[in-house]
């Protein structure tokens, strides 16, 4: 067991998005740690309108003891609608109170607060723009900072996401309330040709609605010239609606009722599969920074980044009980051997049925329809996207219980060191 003269393993972890918050929590908790969470903005902001919290999400936010402060709008059912005619084209799954684990639609603000809350006082410094890292071999990583600091670490943790086309924002409930015939306090994706729109009550009390999101994606937007991926664009009311005014009259009322200055914008864009989420035996990626999936996370990404966060926690534990020290390089070199051997199968099977998809969505905006609503009928009867729907459909993203699959995960390792 390690020593309790060991030295404190000393650890950065840079962002303070769902990946970071959840990494300080997780980490914190461990004995005799000296840790810092870097982040380049002058304070906490929040990005984004509403995020989905799924089985999985659930299940994480229970091991980081987050839970019951992160409440939302059941998106069941999701009513799948034809956006030019407004025509129900699969009525969704019902609503089921007595499931703990349902998926809700949740303000990525609630989340923040919920995970900045349990963050201990003080970890967090602000106005830290990490420019740059040193690799000191068995001294550790050098951090470098764009205010000329430096700060010598055992283990830098990188959360800061990616400046990663679609648009988002939340409109006032009230706004809204005048529009005939357009349900507010049920989930409703409008689909058109290459494009959608989601709109979704994000408040638990459904009598007492403040706030509606309103998404819009289109797909295979050409590219605009010196543009690259970014987060948080604001956008104007006509740029977006430029794209949906051929869209059913109610959802131009609903773009008429956003505040100006409300829409931002996020790139939908999804990385490759790394080879690896760890290096230099001291380095370690969690959420969006590893594996960006905007267009492939199936409103995931605040899970995934909270589950590689407990996983590296848990992956520190294990090295330290087998290595007899706090923070030596083996220690931190055999915990990311151990993250890197749970997290890595799990993105590259994501990254496999993202790839798989990757046509259908390509011939979505290609394809010339005869009879656009019996397509996405025959499309919904599948899974939307056109893949034959089965039993256990995406089971391992929606029916991951990271806690579980750590503690299999650590027997088997057990089982091998003891040559069984």
């Amino acid at each position: 067991m390690p020593s309790a003269i060991s030295p404190q393993l000393r650890v950065a972890v840079i962002g303070t998005g769902p990946g970071g918050l959840s990494s300080a929590i997780a980490l914190s908790e461990l004995p005799n740690i000296d840790l810092r969470v870097y982040e380049k903005a002058g304070e906490l902001k929040n990005l984004g309108a509403g995020i989905s919290v799924n089985h999985n999400g659930w299940k994480v936010l229970e091991l980081l003891g987050i839970r019951d402060r992160v409440n939302g709008a059941s998106t069941n059912p999701t009513v799948q609608r034809n956006a030019y005619t407004g025509e129900i084209v699969d009525p969704g799954v019902p609503h089921d109170p007595s499931d703990a684990y349902e998926a809700l639609r949740v303000k990525r603000l609630v989340l923040q607060e919920a995970l900045a809350e349990k963050v201990p006082e003080g970890l967090i410094e602000f106005n830290k723009k990490l420019v740059g890292l040193k690799d000191l071999g068995k001294d550790g990583v050098k951090v470098l900072f764009e205010d000329g600091t430096e700060t010598i670490v055992d283990l830098v943790v990188g959360a800061d996401g990616i400046r990663s086309v679609g648009w988002r924002c939340l409109v006032p409930a009230k706004r809204l309330k005048h529009i005939r015939d357009l349900p507010l306090t049920t989930t409703s994706w409008w689909y058109g040709k290459a494009k959608s729109l989601w709109l979704s009550p994000v408040d638990a009390d459904l009598s007492n609605l403040t706030d509606i999101e309103f998404t819009a994606r289109v797909f295979n937007e050409p590219p605009v010239p010196g543009r690259t991926v970014s987060w948080g664009v604001r956008v104007s009311n006509d740029e977006v609606f430029s794209r949906f005014s051929d869209c059913d009259p109610r959802l131009a009322q609903v773009f008429a009722q956003v505040p100006e200055g409300n829409w931002t914008e996020f790139a939908a864009y999804a990385g490759p599969s790394m080879d690896s989420l760890v290096a230099w035996d001291k380095l370690v990626l969690v959420g969006d920074s590893s594996h960006p999936s905007a267009a492939g996370g199936f409103g995931s990404g605040s899970a995934f980044a909270m589950e590689d966060s407990w996983t590296l926690a848990r992956a520190i534990e294990y090295a330290r009980s087998i290595k007899g020290s706090d923070a030596s390089p083996s220690v931190v070199a055999e915990a990311l051997r151990v993250f890197d051997a749970i997290r890595k199968p799990y993105y590259k099977a994501m990254s496999d049925f993202r790839k798989s998809q990757k046509e259908v969505l390509k011939e979505v905006g290609r394809k010339e329809y005869v009879d656009f609503d019996s397509d996405l009928r025959e499309r919904f009867a599948k899974d939307g996207l056109g893949a034959k729907r089965g039993k256990g459909f995406l089971g391992f993203v929606y029916g991951n219980d990271i806690g579980k699959v750590c503690k299999e995960f650590f027997e088997t390792e057990q089982a091998r060191r003891n040559g069984n």
